[in-house]
């Protein structure tokens, strides 16, 4: 019988509000693989202040999320991730934050929760929202809706993308990456990443999401983080540190296709400018 409870529905939650400062944006940035090359990420005397990769938008909501009590954390699998960015994100800020579980669906194989967290600046401006998808396997046939299908679509056949740009990561990258405050031990621990069917620790989703964050920044923007709007992701299959990214995007007509592959495609997503 599947433990999920519905009634959680609806449930909010107000978090005490995340602060931070030039080292916690700079070492997000260092964690999806920035260095020299992306100075005005990395650089606290960049004019007018360190920039921001919006991915940071899952660094600020990451202590924001609602946790229900019936999750065993060895059976979630983050498989869904969303920002809408409304701003940049100022070199240094404090961020009042709200969290909603919007939906818990049946999967069959499994339970989908849905949680969305919004982030407003002390100002009142809303800042960003982020919404997750989390996979609760072996907990469907609840008898639950099935929900709205996260329709992204796939690379058209044939036809060569408008950006592609590969970049590495280090054996370390996990290891460097949790830091900014995602330390799931599947992502560290040899002998918990076998236990949850692992060869050895993963790479987290987030920030593979990271990586191609960047690279829509850097290939798409040139740099220009307020052309940015956002980037709906469906994580397909698992990185292991030290392998390469590919990142590429094809151009549609409301945004890019973006595809993050290995040897294997790891993600799928559409970026919105």
């Amino acid at each position: 019988m599947s433990s999920v409870n519905l009634k959680d529905v609806g449930k909010k939650k107000k978090k005490g509000d995340f602060k931070y400062n030039w080292k916690d944006v700079a070492l997000y940035a260092v964690g999806i693989g920035a260095g020299a090359e992306d100075l005005p990420f990395v650089y606290e005397g960049n004019p007018g202040g360190i920039n921001v990769f919006p991915s940071f938008a899952t660094i600020a909501a990451q202590s924001a999320l609602i946790i229900p009590r019936w999750v065993k954390f060895s059976k979630i699998l983050h498989g869904e991730m969303a920002i809408d960015l409304y701003q940049p994100f100022p070199p240094q800020a404090t961020i009042q934050r709200e969290t909603e579980i919007t939906g818990i669906y049946d999967k069959g194989k499994g339970a989908l929760i849905v949680m969305k967290s919004s982030g407003h600046l002390e100002s009142g401006e809303h800042i960003y929202d982020a919404t997750y998808g989390f996979f609760y396997r072996g907990e469907g046939g609840f008898g639950g809706e099935p929900g709205p299908k996260n329709e992204i679509d796939p690379p058209p056949e044939g036809v060569d993308p408008d950006f592609s740009v590969t970049y590495g990561t280090t054996e370390n990258q996990a290891v460097l990456y949790r830091l900014n405050g995602d330390p799931n031990p599947l992502h560290i621990d040899p002998e918990l990443a076998k236990k949850a069917g692992q060869e050895k620790p993963i790479l987290h989703g987030l920030c593979t999401y990271g990586y191609a964050t960047r690279a829509i920044v850097n290939e798409l923007c040139k740099g220009d983080v307020s052309l940015f709007k956002g980037l709906n992701a469906r994580f397909t299959n698992v990185v292991y540190p030290g392998e390469d990214l590919t990142i590429e995007g094809w151009r549609s007509e409301d945004g890019y296709i973006v595809q993050v592959r290995t040897d294997k495609p790891v993600m799928l997503g559409k970026a919105t400018l």
